[in-house]
């Protein structure tokens, strides 16, 4: 429970951010290119990737390093290969379609009408080659088609098939409602299954099945007869009942169009939630599966000191911390981003063993402890009193040869120190900052600082740091003279 909490206080604003932002686009290109061959390749390149990182977590540097380069090799595959799918996807929307709609629902096709002029063309035995796109893009295998948008009634489907049309040797490609091209070029099938009497019309409509998810409607000119290719099956439809229901099927907008609606929101729903957890995967495989580790020299604080305690001694100032967590994100961790707090409010006179836990140390987030390399801390306190000292000047240096400094006064002659008890009773006096004598030649005075030696020493309240110091310098024999 207390690592589950641990992480989950370990996560950033920053890292939600980055984990809702990516599912996002993730979620976006699924709406964008689901159904297509590019889409395909890049689940396959999920796939390695997901084996890739158990590879890592194996240790099998040699797998890791064959499945790096399979996936720099696919990706590369994915943007030369797919080159035209991906533009024809991406031209075909403007920026808010692409950032933003869903898929629209998608309109009926007007099967019933499509039935019976298929077969009215059969019967009079007008050739066709009619093709229903599925989810795929025709634009690679779709050539020299004519740009038509006409809605879909019995009259146009047979004035574009009619003899005399110069479209009628083409496909016609419709969608929805709509019959989108005229007069289209499709690639021909190379199989050799196909029977001997199936001309350019059949191979065409195979080539297209065989290359994409469409399907494909084709009448016989010379039999009259109605076939549909899909994939790899080429079949004859009998009757306008079987073909109407191979095209509801094909288009999904059966009698059972409900129930796929409410299959394709599940479906919607089902990969935004599969984003979300791939991303997080993600996310907690570069931050937590991969951990750096490094190892940081912090300094310890000491807090809650009683005002009567003072620190005389400690057996170390600063701690060892093993810290892990992302290879960018631990890099760029500073000692003073980390924190180590010692309390000290427990403490007494004397020495005190204080341990050091994960709870007296202050982590940025996303940065875990994994070791302490000292657990104790041993803090020597003392009480703090006051003690008046009298103040004697350091002098330093040599006098002129035949000059003696005959009297000292000091202003003020005593003053109070303030500092550990211990330390104070070892101390009989305070001394002044170093005075040189080399170059006194007359009497003066000269103010100086105090210097409180140790550093735990310090002035009292209401005496100032500096003394006055006056000096009477007189010439040896005169001092001599003046003592008989």
């Amino acid at each position: 429970m207390d690592g589950i909490l641990n992480f989950i206080g370990g996560i950033r604003w920053q890292d939600g951010v980055d984990i809702i932002l990516n599912s996002y686009i993730l979620f976006r290109l699924y709406i964008l290119f689901r159904g297509t061959n590019a889409f395909r390749v890049l689940i396959g390149i999920v796939v390695l990737w997901f084996f890739l990182r158990v590879a890592a977590f194996l240790g099998l540097i040699v797998t890791s390093w064959a499945m790096q380069g399979i996936i720099a090799v696919a990706a590369l595959i994915i943007v030369v290969i797919f080159r035209n799918e991906i533009r024809s996807i991406l031209q075909a929307r403007n920026l808010r379609t692409i950032v933003w709609s869903f898929p629209k629902r998608p309109v009926k096709p007007p099967v019933e009408t499509i039935a019976e002029t298929v077969f009215e063309m059969g019967r009079r035995h007008v050739g066709a080659l009619i093709v229903f796109p599925g989810n795929e893009n025709l634009s690679e295998h779709v050539h020299g088609g004519i740009p038509w948008l006409g809605k879909i009634s019995n009259e146009m489907i047979m004035s574009i098939f009619w003899k005399g049309n110069p479209v009628h040797d083409g496909a016609a490609i419709i969608q929805g409602d709509r019959v989108t091209e005229v007069g289209a070029v499709l690639p021909l099938s190379r199989r050799e299954d196909l029977p001997y009497y199936y001309g350019t019309r059949h191979r065409a409509a195979a080539g297209m099945a065989e290359l994409t998810d469409a399907l494909v409607v084709v009448v016989s000119e010379e039999r009259g007869q109605v076939s549909v290719a899909k994939g790899q099956s080429f079949k004859v439809v009998e009757n306008k009942e079987e073909l109407r229901e191979k095209l509801e099927s094909h288009a999904g907008v059966s009698s059972k169009q409900g129930g796929r609606r409410k299959a394709e929101q599940l479906e919607l729903i089902t990969a935004a939630a599969l984003s979300v957890l791939f991303i997080g995967a993600v996310w907690f495989s570069f931050t937590r599966g991969l951990d750096t580790l490094i190892t940081l020299e912090v300094p310890i604080e000491y807090m809650n000191r009683e005002p009567g305690l003072e620190i005389l001694d400690t057996s170390r100032n600063t701690v060892s911390l093993e810290l892990s967590g992302s290879g960018l994100l631990i890099r760029s961790v500073r000692p003073d981003q980390v924190q180590v707090r010692l309390d000290l409010g427990t403490a007494v006179p004397g020495e005190n063993i204080i341990p050091l836990t994960a709870e007296n140390i202050s982590l940025p987030p996303g940065v875990f402890l994994k070791n302490i390399r000292t657990q104790t801390v041993e803090v020597v306190m003392d009480v703090i009193i006051r003690k008046e000292l009298p103040v004697q000047v350091d002098w330093g240096g040599k006098l002129r040869e035949g000059v003696i400094i005959s009297e000292v006064k000091i202003d003020p002659e005593t003053v109070q120190v303030v500092g550990v008890k211990k330390i104070l009773d070892k101390i009989t006096a305070i001394y002044t900052e170093r005075v040189p004598v080399d170059h006194i030649e007359e009497s003066g005075s000269v103010s100086v600082r105090l210097v409180a030696s140790p550093p735990l020493l310090r002035i009292a309240g209401g005496y100032r740091d500096r003394v006055l110091v006056d000096y009477t310098v007189l010439e040896r024999e005169a001092s001599e003279e003046a003592k008989k």
